[in-house]
């Protein structure tokens, strides 16, 4: 209430200095007026002046900001020497808020503020200001600029622009540390009093920190301020105007200042013996516990290391640090034993990364515990003696013949027996067995070196009296399979010599060379020779080398044709140097081919006779164009005589050879006209025995039925005909159909006789041919045949 009383009085005060500066123009136009009278009244009497000057100069009007009376503000008057109080002048204000902000009366030239002026918005305004005549609006003064300045108040408290603020500093760190610097704005006008000087004080945040009251700068008040006891704090910042007096306007903001950690704690183990167990069973490599040393510090100040000083697990057991977590991992480094050693202990020591000189006058940064670790009991698959085994065997020994043995001991305390197998997995082809409880691994059948020469099996064990089954030991067995010469050598390659018919004795026209299947103990050196059946070839010979290869060498003079032998076979012996020695006759193959003058191979194929010498191409082509007219003309005499049509009886008279005269017959095929012989028909006398078939194999042979066998010497077909019938219809080897077969003989039975003309030139008949000519034209043939004898007989006679 008392602030705001004297802020009432203040402001009428400088109302009362306005107001008085204000009347000041006033009075000096005044007196500006009367000099101006009194010249004139001087200009009459000597006629000095005859122009009339403005009545008034001035600068500048003031106003104060925020008046907030019930009228308006009077600014100042204007008045011209010419005004004579007649109303004839009139006076008009132009510019920066004229007629808005700043009105005039045109008769007295008052001029008043309509409006609250507000420095900080507007601090002054530029009006210009002119008497005229009322009746003609004629300017009676030139324009005159003036400025009214609106005077300052102190209405705006002070502001922190920027605020919030966030600022760090280090913990411990010493009284006066700078920590940050506020600074707040006052928009009042600083040249006039004291209504933007402004001071800077704490009000929250004591005694921690300070404040310096002229810069705002914020400093550290306390000494060894502690991150780990409290890591931040909220200070509150006033500024205030009038330089901090009575009356004064403030502002505040809210400053969070946060300690920053430094490295002045040291790790530090919450226990000094930690207790742990490991299983026998553990593999090295696997995690045994956890510990971990506390450090309240931060990031990089909190980081640890951990390592084993000292203990009797030294050597059995290594920590490493969690870089997550920061606990030191205690990991199993060997096997450990439950039957040799059960308890182990350690020193572990955890200290500092990173350390801060300031603070190494407060002792170590390090701590150290004891580790106590116990093994525990557990069931351990059997151990074999040997990490692996290799054995041997001599390749095609007989089954069953013994490789080696494996052996495997339980570690436990109970100490079962061991049951072996064969993990099957590497015994596919089941080349192997082993004794279920001695661990003898034999061959189940003979071994190929040269198939396989190394087998790898596993052996695995177990106890017989395991309670969890999956505990097993797996070793590996590699069996070598000895060699035994038991390959003969032969060629390295499948080789094909060559020799040119012109080759001379002694040269060399191939080598040749030899490989063993065995290993090299039965291997080289090879020996070559020709084989014994040529052992005196002459055309080629074999001479060894004595470095397992041979050359093949011409031992024929006077060179090769090819015409008469183009190819030779040239059979070689190889023998290997084994125990006992094996040996093999290869083939050489030897190609004769013709070669030039140099002895370079030309050609190895079997060629024609060359043509003469000097027979040209032109004549070569007339020679194939001449063969090939006689072949055009060959083909058409074919082709015409194909299309004559000859007669199938002969009738000229002197032709008198025998007609065959073809019937669609059919018979019984080939093995008939191969059993029924036609030489037997024109010799009965000599069909004396059974005539196999030739087409089937019987498989039972039926001889012939006795009573039904002609006499020997009989010439009666009859008979020999009913015989082979019979002989048929008996034989299971017969077709299963008739056989009609038609001879030229008529037999002894018929009354005319025989008809054939096989016996008319050699036998007298006296049979009379002559009636044959009045048979008819049908029989002419007969009767001439016939009929001539007698007429040729008479004739002799």
């Amino acid at each position: 209430m008392r602030e705001g009383l004297g802020l009432l009085v203040f402001l009428l005060c400088l109302s009362v200095v306005v107001c008085s500066h204000a009347s000041v123009p006033v009075e000096r136009s005044h007196q500006r007026q009367l000099s101006l009278r009194r010249h004139r009244e001087k200009g009459k009497e000597g006629q000095v002046l005859h122009r009339s000057k403005r009545g008034w100069v001035w600068n500048q009007f003031f106003v104060i900001e925020e008046y907030t009376g019930p009228d308006p503000v009077l600014v100042g008057r204007l008045h011209s020497d010419v005004d004579s109080g007649e109303g004839k002048i009139k006076y008009i204000l132009s510019g920066e808020g004229a007629g808005t902000i700043f009105v005039i009366d045109d008769k007295t030239g008052n001029i008043h503020a309509t409006k609250t002026l507000d420095r900080e918005e507007r601090a002054q305004y530029t009006l210009t200001a002119q008497a005229v005549a009322r009746d003609t609006n004629k300017p009676l003064e030139p324009p005159s600029e003036f400025i009214v300045k609106v005077q300052d108040i102190n209405d705006n408290p002070p502001e922190f622009l920027h605020g919030p603020y966030h600022a760090m500093v280090s913990e411990m760190s010493n009284v006066g540390t700078s920590v940050m610097q506020v600074t707040a704005s006052d928009a009042d006008d600083p040249t006039y009093g004291n209504s933007a000087r402004l001071v800077y004080s704490i009000l929250e945040g004591q005694p921690y920190f300070s404040v310096e009251p002229h810069t705002g700068i914020i400093r550290t008040a306390l000494p060894n301020m502690d991150r780990e006891a409290k890591e931040e704090y909220n200070v509150v910042i006033q500024a205030k105007d009038m330089g901090g007096h009575m009356g004064g306007l403030s502002g505040t903001t809210k400053v969070t200042i946060t300690l920053t950690d430094v490295n002045d704690n040291p790790p530090k183990f919450p226990q000094s013996v930690y207790a742990m167990s490991v299983s026998e069973a553990s593999v090295p490599g696997e995690e045994v516990g956890r510990i971990k040393a506390k450090d309240p510090d931060m990031g990089e100040n909190g980081l640890i290391s951990y390592r084993v000083l000292e203990g009797d697990g030294a050597d059995v057991f290594e920590v490493t640090t969690d870089s997550q977590t920061q606990e030191g991992v205690l990991k199993l480094k060997k096997h450990v034993d439950f039957e040799t050693k059960r308890a182990y202990s350690l020193k572990v020591e955890a200290s500092n990364l990173i350390l801060d000189p300031r603070f190494l006058s407060w002792g170590p940064f390090k701590d150290t515990a004891m580790v106590k670790i116990t093994v525990e009991d557990a069931d351990e698959p059997p151990l074999f003696t040997s990490l692996g085994y290799i054995f041997e065997v001599q390749e095609n020994s007989p089954a069953n013949t013994v490789v080696g043995r494996v052996h495997a001991k339980d570690t436990d305390a109970a100490n079962s027996p061991i049951r072996y197998t064969i993990d099957q997995h590497t015994n596919l082809d089941r080349l192997f067995k082993i004794n279920l409880n001695e661990g003898i691994i034999q061959t189940t059948k003979p071994l190929d070196r040269e198939a396989m020469a190394w087998h790898n099996i596993s052996i695995i064990a177990s106890e017989a009296r395991a309670v969890d089954p999956r505990q097993e030991a797996k070793v590996h067995v590699a069996i070598k399979v000895l060699d035994v010469n038991d390959n003969p050598p032969e060629f390295a390659a499948q080789y094909e010599a060559f020799v040119c018919e012109n080759g001379k004795y002694g040269k060399l026209i191939h080598t040749i060379s030899a490989m063993d299947k065995d290993e090299a103990a039965n291997g080289p050196r090879f020996l070559f020779e020709l084989a014994q059946e040529v052992a005196n070839n002459p055309n080629f010979t074999v001479r060894d080398n004595r470095d397992s290869t041979a050359g093949i060498y011409v031992r024929r003079e006077g060179g090769f044709s090819r015409q008469k032998q183009d190819l030779y076979l040239l059979p070689i012996e190889i023998n290997d140097n084994g125990s006992p020695p094996l040996s093999s006759t290869n083939t050489l193959t030897i190609r004769v081919c013709g070669c030039d003058s140099e002895g370079t191979l030309q050609s190895c194929n079997v060629e024609p006779y060359i043509l003469p010498a000097g027979l040209s191409t032109g004549a070569l082509i007339a020679i194939l164009a001449c063969i090939v007219i006689l072949l055009v003309i060959v083909v058409l005499f074919v082709a015409l005589r194909r299309q004559k049509k000859e007669p199938l009886i002969v009738f000229e008279e002197e032709d008198v050879r025998e007609n065959i005269i073809t019937y669609d017959d059919e018979g019984g095929g080939e093995e008939d006209t191969e059993a029924f012989d036609i030489a037997t028909l024109q010799n009965p006398d000599g069909a004396n025995g059974f005539l196999p078939r030739k087409d089937i194999k019987p498989e039972q042979q039926y001889p012939a039925r006795p009573g039904l066998r002609p006499a020997p010497n009989s010439v009666d077909v009859d008979d020999f005909i009913k015989t082979r019938i019979s002989e048929a219809d008996y034989d299971p080897t017969a077709p299963p159909y008739d056989s009609i077969q038609i001879y030229g003989y008529e037999g002894r039975g018929s009354i005319a006789g025989s008809l054939s003309s096989l016996e008319s030139a050699t036998t007298d008949s006296d049979l009379d041919y002559d009636y044959l000519q009045s048979w008819g034209p049908r029989f002419k043939k007969l009767a001439d045949l016939y009929g001539s004898k007698d007429t040729a007989d008479n004739d002799d006679s």
